[in-house]
């Protein structure tokens, strides 16, 4: 399968589970049902129906391809997916309270749009009814755990991305790159991993099988996570939708950085990250302190092993091949 088929696969999969997400959403009360469907992007403000785009749908594909590559049905792996669907859903209504953002895909988030308090709720909402769409399933049990373990990495992936923020550029007490891995397997691979996983344990696939799929979603998570970090930096605006330089700006704690402030260039990049006023210049001395090559190589590593991992892993073929296409495809971008 080539690239131009991932689209196919993606509408394929949300085809099978928008359904089954919108039954789940319709369970809630009405008005944070109305604040869930906002954030999915079904409907404006008040309940009209909206025009704006939701997201790809990445990881309810993976679970509905993590069932399949176990060799069941696709629609068995539906509750997995909407349990993914849900908590990724959660999770964003909860980051972008704590990183103060106004905007997703174009629109208010959502406590912009609704305040603080009633997002709590909803992305609570949002929660709670993930795990009552597991436990509802044959294998329920299974899945819960399998969701409690992700949960629980994505929770000390996101409280070590917020601590870094307070952290020196330079110093013994300065975020170190196997940090920084650490902390992007928990806050974007957990979830793509489990994604994946929990496809599997509904459709029966043995324990093997479903830690190899989590497995190959957190190196996915990694690279996925690293090479956002390079168009960050670098990304042409008209492909990423980002400002150039934007995370200069901010003054984030992306890996290409940790390696610049790393080498012998580190205090002449601290200073100018300090400074904040020469984003441009600080991107080219990251670049010649051999940032970008190495976070380019480092993502590399973990596509490596996403490879290895599912290489080990029993399959079912024509599954598997969408699978790894898919995930070839969450990294392959305009670096």
């Amino acid at each position: 399968m080539g690239a131009d088929d991932i689209p196919r696969v993606l509408h394929r999969c949300r085809a099978l589970v928008r359904p089954a997400l919108e039954e789940a959403v319709g369970r809630l009360h009405p008005w944070v049902g109305e604040m869930a469907a906002y954030s999915f992007g079904w409907c404006e403000v008040g309940g009209a129906p909206a025009v704006a785009s939701g997201g790809k749908g990445l990881r309810q594909a993976l679970a509905v391809l993590g069932t399949e590559a176990a060799g069941a049905p696709g629609r068995t792996g539906v509750a997995a997916a909407v349990a993914v669907e849900l908590v990724h859903t959660f999770s964003l209504l909860h980051d972008d309270i704590m990183d103060g953002d106004a905007d997703r895909r174009g629109r208010p988030t959502v406590w912009k749009a609704y305040g603080t308090g009633p997002a709590v709720l909803a992305g609570d909402a949002l929660f709670a009814l993930a795990v009552e769409t597991l436990a509802a399933q044959p294998r329920g049990a299974g899945a819960v755990r399998t969701l409690s373990v992700a949960l629980g990495d994505l929770v000390r992936g996101q409280a070590d991305d917020l601590l870094f923020a307070d952290r020196p550029w330079t110093g013994p007490e300065r975020v170190r790159p196997d940090e920084y891995r650490a902390m992007a397997e928990g806050k974007t691979g957990a979830l793509l991993g489990c994604a994946a996983a929990l496809g599997a344990v509904l459709g029966g696939a043995g324990p093997e099988t479903a830690a190899a799929l989590d497995r190959a979603g957190r190196h996915l998570g990694v690279a996925f996570q690293i090479v956002d970090d390079v168009l960050g930096i670098w990304g042409d605006p008209r492909v990423t939708g980002k400002p150039v330089h934007g995370d200069l700006r901010e003054r984030k704690k992306t890996f290409p950085v940790l390696v610049a402030l790393g080498s012998p260039l580190g205090g002449r990049v601290a200073a100018l990250l300090d400074a904040g006023d020469a984003p441009e210049t600080a991107a080219a001395l990251i670049e010649e302190a051999g940032g970008r090559s190495a976070a380019m190589a480092e993502a590399r590593r973990h596509i490596t092993a996403v490879e290895a991992a599912l290489a080990g892993a029993p399959l079912a073929a024509d599954a598997a091949t969408d699978l790894r296409s898919l995930l070839a495809y969450l990294v392959r971008r305009d670096v």
